[in-house]
């Protein structure tokens, strides 16, 4: 989303909400359009969860907050995570500038809680069943392993309300995820103590619906659900999506 200038009057309540993207990165942002006069969004480029990113410390970074392009320490900050991104900004989100976060059709753990131990109180989604496991070598010893989406099942389990053609872009343009991502607990729960808000997608096959139901419920999130929306949802509802972002914005200015 291309940067706006508010006028004097509304700098000093001015937000930047942040996306660390989930899995696989669809560039989901750009399609938000502008959030709202006076407010900038902007993308994480690297996700610690990506295995050049040593994904074995990434609850333990705020690499979100202080690692964003374009972000500044002392505006306030809006977090807004998709998928395993939601494990992501539920850290970082401890940050002092982060004012609030926002979920996506994703993870909202508890401080010690990793995705796994989430993700196994619930029956498995489709996307357990069609992920593709690969190794890589890592720089003390290895080889770790990582997962993709099988491609043939990819529109089915991650973007059934998205446009065929899309998809098939999507599918080959997926970057894989470290296993340890779902291994590794959560240093905090940022929930705690800063307001969340949580986007429930009812006809998610990649997280099922009832992870991100449960997660948000405990969080006291304000929650939107919409019903027959796919883990990509902020590709195929954008519009909700934002207006999701922009109330979490305005509720916290």
């Amino acid at each position: 989303m291309p940067p706006c200038v508010p006028p004097d009057s509304e700098k000093r309540h001015r937000h930047d909400p942040v996306h660390p993207h989930g899995r696989p990165r669809p560039r989901c942002v750009r399609r938000f359009g502008r959030l709202d006069r006076g407010h900038r969004g902007t993308a994480q480029s690297r996700h610690p969860g990506d295995r050049a990113a040593q994904p074995a410390a990434w609850p333990r970074r705020r690499r979100g907050v202080h690692r964003v392009r374009g972000v500044s320490d002392r505006r306030p900050v809006i977090l807004v995570g998709h998928s395993y991104g939601g494990a992501l900004i539920t850290v970082a989100g401890t940050t002092e500038n982060v004012v609030g976060l926002v979920y996506m059709a994703a993870y909202v753990l508890e401080e010690g809680e990793s995705l796994g131990e989430l993700q196994g109180r619930f029956p498995a989604s489709p996307l357990v069943s069609n992920l593709k496991q690969w190794t890589y070598p890592v720089e003390d010893g290895g080889p770790a392993v990582e997962v993709t989406i099988d491609a043939d099942a990819f529109p089915s389990v991650f973007a059934a309300d998205v446009p065929a053609d899309l998809t098939k872009v999507l599918a080959v343009a997926q970057r894989p995820l470290a296993a340890a991502a779902f291994e590794e607990t959560a240093a905090a729960a940022a929930w705690k103590t800063k307001p969340s808000w949580a986007l429930v997608a009812g006809a998610d096959e990649a997280i099922n619906p009832e992870v991100e139901r449960f997660g948000a419920k405990r969080a006291g999130a304000t929650v939107v659900e919409i019903e027959g929306a796919s883990h990509a949802v902020a590709v195929s509802h954008p519009k909700e999506v934002a207006d999701l972002i922009r109330d979490a914005v305005r509720a916290t200015s």
